[in-house]
């Protein structure tokens, strides 16, 4: 399905939501609070960044990224956390990963009313299982299953679907094939729409952290903070700051009623 681009972000707290129209993913987990991978991070993190993502947000759809743990071992577990991401997370959908085997569970869902994002190709959370970060679908049998895979999450009732790391080529072939959007990430320009990590794509982060190849950036946020960092101390230590301008009048009266006061402490 084609026509309009969709431009997706995913932001962790309510100023990294001011800017932008659409949220999503728990790469919270590895690029906010430093986990090793997004299979460490609890439901309870992820609904305590739901909340503060939803208070900033007037007219933006929300998702919120369901955990590993929190909704593989019965479409009734994963239910129960999709409710609890709309009543505590006050999002207005959840995204889960996998294809024809979370399609149950994706109609469990969606049954229930509760809008579904579904993810497939390269799957974040089952990385260990796929060894590693890998490009999926390079091969027509790996081609093949990331269509199948999506063809279910449509079936299931998913709204869109998210794309991860498929070859440009066959990510287009799929769209074309789906009467739902898609959203790539690494999956090239043939996709409905697009989502980056807001941390990745504003280059807010130190120097060294690896970019995966799709990733462009945009700004580069980490280093106009550092340099503001560093001015202010400069600044500081030399009292160039506070400035007056910076600092709140007394008039004169009270003031010399003060230091009068004080001379007979």
């Amino acid at each position: 399905m084609l026509g309009r681009a969709v431009s997706v972000h995913t932001p962790f707290h309510p100023y990294s939501t001011l800017s932008i129209r659409n949220t999503s993913q728990s790469r919270l987990a590895m690029v906010a609070l430093g986990m090793e991978d997004t299979s460490e991070i609890l439901v309870e993190e992820m609904l305590l960044h739901c909340r503060s993502v939803a208070r900033a947000t007037k007219s933006a759809f929300t998702v919120g990224d369901l955990p590993m743990g929190s909704y593989e071992i019965a479409p009734e577990q994963a239910l129960e956390t999709a409710i609890r991401f709309v009543k505590e997370g006050r999002v207005q959908s959840v995204k889960l990963e996998g294809g024809k085997e979370m399609a149950p569970t994706i109609l469990k869902i969606t049954t229930a009313g509760i809008p579904v994002l579904g993810h497939v190709g390269l799957t974040p959370q089952r990385q260990n299982a796929l060894g590693g970060f890998r490009v999926q679908g390079k091969t027509s049998g790996g081609a093949l299953k990331v269509l199948e895979d999506a063809l279910a999450v449509q079936e299931a009732g998913a709204f869109a679907v998210v794309l991860e790391a498929v070859p440009a080529e066959v990510a287009k072939l799929v769209t074309e094939k789906l009467s739902i959007p898609t959203i790539g990430i690494g999956a090239g320009n043939g996709c409905s729409g697009q989502v980056l990590v807001q941390v990745d794509m504003t280059g807010n982060f130190p120097p060294g952290r690896f970019l995966p190849k799709f990733v462009k950036q945009y700004g580069n946020v980490w280093a106009e903070s550092l340099k503001a960092i560093e001015t202010y101390r400069d600044e500081v230590k030399s009292r160039q700051y506070p400035a007056p301008e910076h600092t709140y009048p007394i008039a004169k009266e009270e003031l010399e009623a003060f230091s009068s006061t004080i001379e007979k402490l």
